[in-house]
């Protein structure tokens, strides 16, 4: 089983003075991804994530960017020592020739690789459902089991989550990860990979703030409604608004920001 943390020996400093204990720490390490089409084979750079879930994070990852457009474009993945090859039966050319990856993507980078934000703006995915309605309730019980069900954040403190659920609160998968857009790109995956696309009446659930590129993820996948712990971006609110997403901010306890499509959202 792949590790996710590390142990290390630490100073801890409190009124009571200075203490040495061991401390807990979520695994950060690179993975080289490619793609190959044919006898067309193109390095998408080097992302830095918590090992494991690869084949999750390099399907969501090219489905996300609009590489693929199914999971039936996906022949194979070749996994190495920190390595993964994606090898696919048909990719969008077009965007492949845009695409431009600095050498290696930070745990916080998320479109760090594309030529120019318009590249993003035109997304194409599946139709976005009109529903589902979702209650203060159910945001509420989707989030506390969200919490209870991230062992590496847990244990770390160090990590985001992505995850799915239904309407009614009750959280069908959780994906951990360093980094945000990783998170999410493993849950992107693993959805592809279990039939779950498209996303019909599920909910996405993001541990912290609600970025563009997450947005654009969620909207790429298909999701109506997007609940998010932390605050969204200007970028995000305006992209959620213009493709009818449902944005939920600072959804915590009793009180939640809806920045875009209130009408999905009911007080009961």
């Amino acid at each position: 089983m792949v590790s996710t943390e590390k142990q290390f020996g630490v100073s801890k400093l409190n009124a009571g003075g200075l203490a040495r204990i061991d401390d807990v720490v979520a695994i950060e390490s690179p993975l080289a991804i490619t793609i190959t089409f044919g006898s067309i084979t193109r390095s998408l750079g080097v992302t830095m994530r918590t090992p494991g879930r690869d084949r999750e994070l390099a399907i969501g990852f090219i489905y996300s960017e609009g590489l693929i457009s199914d999971i039936d474009d996906v022949i194979e993945t070749k996994s190495a020592n920190g390595s993964i090859e994606i090898v696919c039966r048909n990719i969008d050319e077009e965007s492949l020739s845009e695409y431009h990856r600095i050498s290696t993507i930070t745990s916080s980078c998320g479109i760090c690789g594309k030529e120019s934000i318009s590249n993003m703006l035109h997304i194409h995915g599946p139709k976005m459902h009109e529903g589902p309605n979702v209650s203060m309730d159910s945001i509420n019980h989707s989030l506390e089991n969200l919490r209870a069900i991230q062992p590496l954040f847990n244990s770390t403190g160090g990590s985001h989550a992505s995850a799915i659920a239904t309407p009614q609160g009750d959280v069908v998968h959780v994906e951990e990860d360093v980094g945000r857009h990783n998170a999410l790109d493993k849950l992107v995956g693993h959805m592809l990979l279990s039939d779950m696309h498209p996303v019909g009446d599920l909910i996405l659930l993001v541990s912290g703030r609600a970025s563009f590129e997450l947005v654009h993820k969620a909207i790429r996948s298909g999701f109506s409604v997007m609940i998010a712990v932390g605050a969204p971006s200007s970028l995000a609110v305006d992209m959620a608004r213009e493709h009818g997403l449902t944005l939920v901010g600072f959804a915590r306890g009793d009180s939640f920001t809806i920045y875009s499509g209130p009408s999905r959202v009911s007080s009961s």
